[in-house]
């Protein structure tokens, strides 16, 4: 018989969600609003007023998380819900909600883990600083954070400042951080990664600080880019990429210090990226205790479809391709395993701090007909050959991993608010433009997981 691969007990298994994705109750509880909550519906998509009504459901929600036998969850905390204009008076009703939430996780033993800024932006700072182009607003969402990392240090040990980091250094930079107007230049976006950066440093500075027993990690979306033909120019783009996208921030986050690359292109292009006296000696103290990322799918480069003179940052604006080899979703994302084990390893290899996926799922569209199973056999799969590539990078690559944290194990609106893209082992019983009555119905994948799960993982 094969032998067994054991995870050490104390193995985090759990979920992920953002606070726009889930909570609803826009306009209650004394919240602000935030760049979300302005935005309408459209064909394809929901607006984010109610989302799953987790404001009102988190216990039902924390019984179904704890059923599956999962025992960590990774939530948002609203920076508009504590400061309700972004930088004024700390909201008292906002951070009893939190409050609430969490003691309600760790009553059934499952885990805080807290991001503290997913996409949504206080609607105020935007308007008034267009998001993190100012420094003000820097400044602003570092008091937030220090606000509720003293109020859950007691209880929160792991945290994240910014959700998928290096997309603040592609064009989805303008859709994340509360821009609101001007050219979506070079020099824009190079701006905005530089203050996010510089957050960072600060948070990652106070916590290591005042607080020995935090843990704080750097977030990444990661998607590995292989080139698609041997031709030197395609391997030579695929890897720019990943020095810009990937190798710049785990730098940082490590020996905090911007790639040399990265700099060199700063220097020739005349980038203009708010770079002031003092900013390196606040960048050089970052000391990450963990490298968390996001990882979903892989993607291809074909470098002759790259203009000339296009920064590496939209490389893939150009070149994507679909991989040819490998089965994609109805969405066009690749199913892709075996590039989940090679990030893990090669981080861990390259640095050699603890690893931690903390999103990882497949969205799927379903339709529930109000009483029979739904039998999601493809996401089983995914989730059943995606921990079999964790595991083999923890005992045949001999990689450090804290954790396997699914996406969006109870349904909720996509990233674009499609409610029709499920990433969920639980239906929420809504569409994008009718609530209908939110009732949770587990699918096949929430007794697999239940099943997987009470035996640590140790059969996969």
């Amino acid at each position: 018989m094969p032998k067994v691969r054991r995870l050490p007990q104390d193995f985090f298994w759990g979920n992920s969600v953002s606070s726009m994705q889930t909570e609803g109750a826009w306009n209650e509880g004394g919240k602000g609003k935030s760049v979300y909550d302005v935005r309408d519906a459209t064909a394809d998509s929901s607006n984010w007023r109610v989302a799953i009504d987790e404001y009102h459901r988190y216990e039902e929600d924390l019984d179904l998380l704890k059923g599956m036998n999962m025992n960590m969850c990774r939530i948002q905390i609203s920076w508009s819900r504590i400061v309700p204009d972004g930088d004024g008076e700390f909201n008292e009703e906002g951070i009893s909600f939190y409050d609430n939430l969490i003691n309600a996780m760790i009553s059934r033993n499952i885990t805080p883990m807290i991001c503290l800024y997913h996409f949504d932006m206080p609607l105020a700072l935007a308007e008034k600083e267009n998001g993190f182009m100012s420094r003000h607003t820097v400044d602003a969402f570092v008091r937030f954070s220090k606000k509720v990392i003293e109020h859950f240090a007691d209880r929160v040990k792991y945290w994240i400042t910014f959700n998928e980091h290096n997309l603040y250094f592609t064009d989805e930079v303008f859709n994340i951080s509360g821009y609101l107007k001007g050219s979506k230049s070079l020099n824009d976006m190079y701006r905005i990664f530089h203050h996010t950066m510089l957050a960072h440093a600060k948070i990652d500075k106070f916590i290591h600080k005042n607080f020995d027993t935090l843990k704080i990690g750097g977030m990444l979306a990661y998607t590995p880019i292989y080139p698609e033909t041997s031709k030197p120019i395609d391997v030579y783009c695929a890897r720019k990429i990943d020095e810009f996208l990937n190798n710049n921030l785990t730098e940082a986050y490590i020996n905090g210090m911007y790639s040399s690359e990265v700099l060199q292109f700063i220097k020739n292009k005349k980038i203009n990226f708010d770079f002031q006296k003092g900013d390196f000696d606040i960048l050089n103290k970052m000391k990450a205790d963990f490298l968390s990322f996001s990882y979903y799918r892989s993607a291809v480069l074909n470098a002759d479809k790259i203009p000339n003179n296009v920064a590496p940052n939209r490389y893939l604006n150009y070149g994507f391709e679909d991989n040819r080899f490998l089965k994609k979703t109805e969405w066009g994302w690749n199913i892709d395993p075996l590039g989940f084990r090679n990030i893990i390893t090669s981080l861990y290899n390259q640095y050699h701090i603890p690893v931690f996926p903390i999103e990882n799922g497949i969205g799927i569209r379903e339709n529930w007909n109000g009483k029979d199973m739904i039998h999601d056999d493809q996401r089983i799969s995914y989730h059943r050959e995606h921990i079999k590539a964790m595991k083999d990078a923890i005992f045949l690559d001999g990689a450090k991993v804290l954790g396997y944290l699914g996406w969006g194990l109870i349904d909720i609106p996509s990233s674009h608010g499609d409610m029709e893209k499920r990433y969920g082992t639980v239906y929420v019983n809504r569409s994008n433009h009718d609530l209908k009555d939110l009732k949770r119905v587990p699918k096949k994948s929430y007794y697999w997981f239940k099943s997987i799960l009470e035996k640590n993982g140790d059969e996969l």
